[in-house]
């Protein structure tokens, strides 16, 4: 009996860093067979942002860095949460933070961002016109602990900065916080327990995808799972997906029998399956992705194995050809 390589999040449903440098590689010419490898670690535990066009990771922080991800365009004003810990939202009735959270029988209405990335599908909607104060679940430690519940009420956005307040469940320990955008980022992080911004995404332009577990979600029958694949990170890559058993003749055209998806999961985790009998991973090396990278490059992609050299699991191997 096989299933696929997701892990069930705890809470939802019980059925339900530091950087890194850069790893530069020579320049290679169009039609070369590249190798590359992103390893998130044996325990998933880590995000890894990986540049198409150097062949090479750009930075590696662990899921448990962040909490909320706050859009930095100028016009931006979405506030996502981190869906590699299974964390998720609830919108509360009223604006007082330091009313105590009450969440017995709103099991269903508790909201995750959606894997598709869009905008309309997030945890915390748009706040701006009624501000109203959310329940937060923190999700689970990276040894599956659950990390508890706070409270989120965003007060004001402009172009330069967010203004915001946290607190406890029971609505003490009450903070307010000011966070500036970066125009550099698409996104700029911030922790809870430390009240700072923390320096996760990389420089727009400098990555295409994110190896990282995310939180999926399934509708036959309606879960939300935490899987281990592949995501753009916001970065403005597009995806396309054919299945053929010859990598070496995929070629652009491809998409026009394939078209290109901007969804955030356009890769995802279907590459591979988990084998219970025999527990271990297997890739499909006939799943193949032409991606579109954030500075209008194109590249085909396939999976070729889930394992390093020591056979230790969670580190994706990939070709990768320049089209």
């Amino acid at each position: 009996m096989k299933a696929r390589n997701i892990l069930p999040l705890f809470g939802m449903v019980l059925l339900s860093s530091c950087l890194k440098e850069e790893l530069p590689v020579p320049a290679r010419t169009l039609g070369d067979v590249q190798v590359g490898q992103a390893c998130v670690g044996s325990d998933y535990g880590d995000q890894v942002w990986y540049d198409l066009g150097t062949n090479s990771i750009v930075s590696v922080n662990s899921k448990m860095d962040w909490d909320l991800a706050f859009e930095c365009g100028a016009d931006g004003w979405q506030v996502r949460v981190n869906t590699s810990r299974s964390m998720r939202a609830l919108e509360k009735s009223g604006t007082d933070i330091t009313q105590p959270l009450d969440t017995n029988g709103y099991g269903p209405l508790w909201r995750i961002d959606h894997n598709c990335g869009s905008a309309d599908s997030t945890a915390i909607r748009d706040w701006r016109t009624d501000h109203p104060v959310y329940a937060i679940d923190m999700g689970y430690s990276d040894i599956g602990l659950a990390m508890g519940v706070r409270q989120l009420r965003v007060t004001a956005v402009d172009a330069n900065g967010y203004t915001f307040e946290v607190a406890n469940a029971n609505g003490t320990n009450v903070h307010t916080y000011t966070i500036v955008k970066d125009p550099q980022r698409t996104y700029v992080h911030f922790r809870i327990s430390s009240g700072q911004v923390v320096a996760i995404a990389p420089p727009k332009g400098s990555y295409d995808l994110v190896f990282t577990q995310y939180t999926y979600q399934f509708y036959e029958p309606v879960l939300a799972y935490l899987v281990t694949g592949v995501v753009n990170g916001f970065s403005g890559s597009r995806t396309a997906r054919i299945i053929t058993d010859d990598f070496a003749s995929v070629s652009l055209a491809d998409t026009l029998a394939h078209p290109f998806t901007s969804d955030e999961d356009g890769v995802g985790y279907e590459w591979k399956d988990y084998d219970f009998d025999l527990a271990v991973y297997t890739v499909f090396p006939e799943r193949v992705y032409i991606i579109e990278d954030s500075e209008g490059q194109y590249f085909k992609l396939h999976f070729t194995d889930f394992y390093d050299e020591n056979g230790t699991r969670g580190c994706p191997k990939f070709e990768l050809v320049a089209l």
